[in-house]
């Protein structure tokens, strides 16, 4: 990049609200607008809150400078004008994806790059109302962007190299840790990734093998504490003696019979409904907005920490 960005934040949910964060955050002015103006209109006070959790957990100094970068807009066309860079987060459906990039291509500049928050829909289904499909990918972050850096850069092959850089650019410059999913694939990375973690663990609760609250604990008290600060691939690398390698040998026939072995669907309704039914009796409906916020307050003073160690530089 040669330059601050203009960004346009379609979408002013809470993924919205993050991603303005986000790039406020990293000195740039950001225009964040919905279709629904009573969304929009609600979500500045909403960042405003948030950004005093930030600088209550030692991540920011300024909150008013950050917020002073956003712009609130009713008319989506007037927000989107002047953007150099747009974030779409809108539904996850894949024909009212289609629907608004074809708008937002003729909202913005031909050197505008479109970027959607999709989970998981590749960006050959979204692009297809386009005429140009060159400046169109996924940025695909994880919830709350604000508070957890990955963004998953996943061009289409109609993408020009040139929009994926400078996507990959910004995030780095924003302090996001952007990764590049080099082909289309539904759920990118790290979806793939959670989806084969949650259909074991809703396997081995269905099955009846522990609690939902034991099989938390399991990754929270034993596979999380690794994974805040490394990935699975160093984590068997450095959990043999020799190396990946030799973990493989040891440990791979293992992994391979269990695999061999799935089947069913994990996410059977019957299996749902008895977890909905575990999990509310721990937690009631009512409390989980306030344990939404514990969550975030946890996540940022993680966030701290892991800054003040300098982890994830090593």
């Amino acid at each position: 990049m040669t330059g601050p960005e203009r960004i346009g934040v379609l979408g002013a949910g809470l993924i919205g609200q993050a991603w303005a964060i986000v790039f406020a955050r990293g000195g740039h002015d950001v225009a964040l607008t919905d279709i629904d103006a009573g969304v929009t209109a609600a979500a500045r006070d909403r960042i405003a809150a948030t950004l005093e959790d930030f600088r209550a957990a030692g991540l920011i100094d300024d909150p008013a400078a950050i917020l002073a970068r956003i712009a609130c807009h009713d008319d989506v066309a007037a927000a989107m004008a002047q953007a150099t860079y747009v974030q779409e987060c809108g539904p996850e459906n894949v024909a009212i994806k289609r629907d608004i990039f074809a708008e937002l291509e003729g909202m913005t500049s031909t050197g505008t790059i479109l970027a959607s928050s999709t989970s998981g829909i590749v960006a050959s289904e979204f692009n297809t109302g386009m005429r140009d499909r060159s400046r169109a990918l996924v940025a695909h972050p994880v919830n709350p962007p604000s508070m957890v850096p990955l963004v998953e850069v996943a061009p289409s092959p109609d993408t020009a190299e040139e929009a994926t850089a400078r996507t990959m650019a910004l995030m780095e410059a924003v302090g996001q840790s952007p990764i590049l999913v080099r082909r289309e694939i539904e759920g990118f990375v790290l979806n793939r990734l959670q989806g084969a973690l949650l259909n074991e663990a809703l396997r081995l609760f269905g099955e009846g093998y522990a609690s939902a609250e034991d099989i938390d604990r399991a990754v929270r008290d034993g596979l999380g504490r690794r994974w805040a600060f490394m990935g699975p691939l160093e984590t068997i690398d450095l959990n043999a003696p020799g190396g990946a390698g030799d973990y493989a040998t040891r440990y791979g026939p293992i992994y391979a019979r269990v695999d061999a072995r799935r089947d069913g669907d994990p996410w059977d309704r019957a299996v749902i409904d008895r977890l909905v039914a575990e999990l509310r009796e721990a937690r009631p409906q009512d409390a989980l907005k306030e344990r939404q916020n514990w969550r975030d307050r946890r996540l940022m003073a993680l966030t701290a920490h892991l800054d003040a160690a300098g982890t994830q530089d090593t």
